[in-house]
Parts: structure tokens; sequence; C-alpha cells
């Protein structure tokens, strides 16, 4: 008996703390959850300002083992939104089990202790109910976090299966499990997961019948706040299979794909460098294999305060062009603004004189492989304030170096541009005599013009920039002279003086145009 009775004391201990507990995490939810909007409207104007969305709270019900709330994210008032209307909004309903234990933990036996666990859904309303439709009137998404009482979370997002058919549209959408961890701050943020496949059939402005599928995409990443206050890191994403068809024709299929991108601060603690990797494993087009393809961009020595600036100036711009609704309602005028924005404030990025490296750009198929290699050094423009007086001087006050090369084999562009031709409706045979032919004639062109040189069968050209000099495969030239050959006037003659190319003669062997045989 007596140690029954120490049992149930042990027990109701127990539960009296786990109760105080779950109050106090409660309370210290309620006194965050202001501070925690705040930042997350701080994050949105500062990382996508276009979205011109606020997010707020509403509804808050604390009961003693867990609460209940809605977060709202509505367009900012006064200014033009994409996506939704004045009046508008996207709801999510948050149940917050309290910790140290809490309930939804319990149920998949996690017995770490946290300060809350919450489960986030749709809000079924206008703007979401064509969602809520193809999902079978589930929410779409569904996301449970973990809040530790160091203030990291993890939270686990499942997108649900989607299937539509409607009005000649189909979409159909397998669901998804992603994963987002972020420490206390939301400094660093890790996100990995997959979908397995997605299909959209639909008609275009043309009235054509368009298929777009996708099948095993996966991605994961870490992404942290660099002294800068720009985000640094890395990402993977891969993707089987892409494929678009058009009236129910396989029109492209790409497959393989592979995309790396990491970016990091220098050693020197000023710069932030970084890098691309992209592949393809497999091109075909229309049934015809059009070969692989992988390309290497790094972008070195970028001013980490220049690319703060950078952003700040643009984002500035961007907010800016929002709050013009007669922009907004004109998406090739807002794209147009958003271009010219982004290339003003382009030169605060060569405060660091940057140097961009291709290494490589590559394309192969069963006969070769084609590869292109560049390295580009640039110069700060701000550090030269007198005017250009020649051409030399002003692609000097942005360029200190140029070097580049690229090599085409002659069987693998025959075999290339007879791919094409059989695109285009000729037979094996013919489109491999007019690849021929069209390959020859450029390599001969690009002899006669000396942009190329022919050696062991393969098309080369090199091309190094240094101080007003240019040496297009071994012969060094002023710039001036570089440019003339194409017919391009020099700086301060615009028209007059500059030398022409060098007319070409008939040649009755010469490829013409391509015409495609009636079918």
């Amino acid at each position: 008996m007596k140690k029954s009775l120490v049992a149930v004391g042990v027990v109701i201990a127990l539960g009296v703390v786990w109760t105080a507990g779950a109050w106090y995490t409660g309370k210290q939810l309620e006194g965050r959850l202001a501070q925690m909007v705040t930042e997350a409207n701080s994050q949105i104007n500062r990382v996508a300002p276009e979205a011109s969305v606020v997010i707020s709270s509403q509804n808050y019900h604390r009961g003693l083992f867990s609460s209940q709330l809605e977060l709202v994210v509505k367009p900012v008032e006064g200014k033009e939104n994409p996506w939704l209307k004045p009046g508008q909004s996207i709801v999510l309903h948050e149940n917050v089990d309290h910790g140290p234990f809490p309930l939804a933990q319990l149920k998949t036996f996690n017995l770490i202790p946290s300060m809350a666990s919450v489960h986030s859904t749709l809000v079924n309303n206008e703007v979401t109910r064509p969602l809520f439709d193809i999902a079978k009137g589930q929410s779409p998404v569904v996301v449970e976090t973990r809040i530790g009482y160091g203030g990291d979370s993890r939270s686990d997002i499942s997108l649900r299966a989607l299937n539509s058919e409607k009005e000649g549209e189909k979409v159909a959408f397998s669901g998804g499990e992603f994963r987002l961890s972020a420490d206390k701050d939301g400094n660093v943020v890790t996100l990995s997961g997959q979908a397995q496949s997605a299909l959209v059939d639909a008609v275009n402005e043309y009235n054509q019948r368009v298929q777009l599928s996708f099948n095993n995409l996966k991605t994961e990443g870490t992404t942290e706040l660099s002294s800068f206050n720009e985000r640094i890191g890395n990402q993977k994403l891969t993707l089987d299979k892409l494929a678009i068809a058009v009236e129910n024709k396989e029109m492209a299929v790409l497959e393989g794909m592979n995309l790396n991108a990491k970016s990091e601060v220098s050693t020197d603690k000023k710069n932030i460098d970084s890098q691309v990797d992209y592949a393809i494993s497999s091109l075909k087009v229309q049934g015809q294999d059009m070969g692989s393809g992988k390309l290497t961009l790094k972008v070195g020595q970028i001013d980490g305060e220049a690319w703060h600036q950078f952003s700040q100036q643009y984002n500035a711009q961007t907010q800016a062009l929002m709050a013009q609704p007669d922009v907004m309602k004109d998406p090739v005028l807002y794209q147009q603004k958003a271009t010219e924005a982004f290339f003003n404030a382009v030169p605060l990025l060569l405060k660091g004189e940057p140097v961009i490296t291709i290494a490589p750009l590559s394309w192969k198929n069963a006969k070769g492989e084609t590869a292109f290699n560049l390295s580009l050094f640039l110069k700060d423009p701000a550090k030269t304030t007198a005017p250009a007086q020649t051409l030399a001087q002003e692609v000097d006050r942005n360029v200190k170096s140029i070097d580049s090369k690229l090599t085409i084999p002659m069987d693998m562009a025959v075999e290339f541009m007879t791919q094409v031709a059989k695109l285009e409706g000729y037979q094996q045979a013919e489109a491999e005599k007019l690849a021929n032919q069209q390959v020859k004639g450029l390599a001969a062109m690009g002899q006669m013009f000396r942009i190329t040189t022919m050696e062991n069968n393969t098309i080369g050209t090199s091309l190094q920039y240094a101080n007003g000099q240019v040496t297009l495969n071994g012969e060094k030239m002023p710039l001036d002279e570089f440019v003339g050959m194409f017919g391009l006037p020099a700086l301060g003659q615009p028209g007059l003086g500059a030398p022409q190319a060098p007319a070409v003669p008939a040649d009755p062997a010469a490829p013409t145009a391509p015409v495609v045989p009636q079918q």
C-alpha cells in the first residue's frame, strides 16, 4: 500500500509539474507572439519586398495545455499585389500544444522537452477554396512544427496529393514532404524534401493543349545570414525528368537535371564567393537525341558591403514600382522597369573588382564535346574619374582582362546539325549531307574572317584582352582594329572610318537556308 501511495504521489507530482510547465510555456508563447510576427514581417520586407504582403495574428485563445490562434497574410495597404486583391487574405489556423511535453509530440513517442508543438493548416476561404476543391476538401498543406526552449524550430511540411479535372484542364500532384529547420533568430535555415510527380494539362493562349510534367524532384540545402546581412550557403536540387508536350506530341524531354549552388564569405571576410554547377544528362527534342550539357559558373570577389547596398537599392526601387498602380497592371512595363532598376544598381557590385569564370560551358553528343571557357576580371569604374577618350579607355574602366577559348569538334557539330535538320523534316541521309555542308561553310567563313582556326578537325578560337590590346588566335592587335573587323565604329566616330569586314565571295557549294520538304 505504501508503495502504491508513493507511486500515486509521484504521478501527481509529475502532473503538477507538467501542468505548471505547460501553463508557463503557453504564457511565454503568448508574450513572444507579437515579436515573432514583427520579425516575420521584417524578413519578408528584406528578402521578398515584391510580395507586398503583411502578416498579423488574430483570435488568440490560451488554454492550459494548448492554445489556438490564426495567422493572417494580407496585402499591404495602398500597394498593388499580384496575388491578393484588397480585402482578400490567406489564413493559417495554428493549434499550439504547450511544453514541456506537447501532446502532439507524445503521440509520436518524442519525449524531448520543447516549448511548444504547432499544428498548422490552411483555412478554407475565397482565396484557398480552389486548392481545397482539388484536395478533396482537406487542407492542401499541413505543417507540424516543434519549437525548442532555445527558440530553434523544426517544421515538417506535408503537401497533400492533388487531383482535378474539369473544363478540359487537368492537374495532378503526388504530394510532397519537406523539412524546414531554423535557429532562434532565423539566421541559419535548412530545407530538404522531395515530391514524386506532377502534371499540368491545359490549353494555352494559342488554343493548343499543353502538358507539362516532372518526376522525382529533390532538394536540400542550408543558408545562413552573413556578417553583411545577406544570405550565403549551399543548395542542391535534382530532377529526374521534365517533359513538355503539345497536342499530345512530345516536344522536349530533359532527364537527369542537377543543380548545385554555394556561396561563402572569403577568408579575408570582405568578399562573397559563389559557384553554380548545372548539368543535364539528356535532352531529347521531338524524339531526337540532342546530347547532354554542363555548366560551372564561378563569381568571386563580390564585395560584401557592396552586395548589401545593391540589395537595398534594388529592393527600394522595386517597392517604389509596386506603389505605382499603372506599372503593376502592365506585366511587360513592370518587367521593363524592374530590369532597369537591376542594371542601375549593378555598378555597386563592381566595387570589389569581381572575377567571373566559366569553366566549362559544354555540350556533348555521341561524336564529341564542344567546350567554352572564360575568365573575366572586372574593375571598379568608380576608381577612374577622367572621361574616356578612346574605346580602349572606355572598356578599361570596367574590364581588367579577358581570357576565353572555344573548341568545336567538326564531327560533333555535324551530328548536332543533323539532328536539327531531322527536326525540320529531312531524312537521315539528306540531314547528314546538309549538316556537313553547313558546318564546313561556317568553318570556312570563320577562317575567312580570322575569327576561328582549324586544327585536328576541330574548330577553335581563343581571345584575350588586357590594357587595350586584343590577342585573337595568337594575333595581337589594338582594340579598335579588332572592333573594325566587324564593321563597328570606334568610340567618337559613329559610322565613320571604321574598316569593313571583307566581302565573302559567292560559293556555289555553300549551304543555303534549309527548305522543309512538303509532308
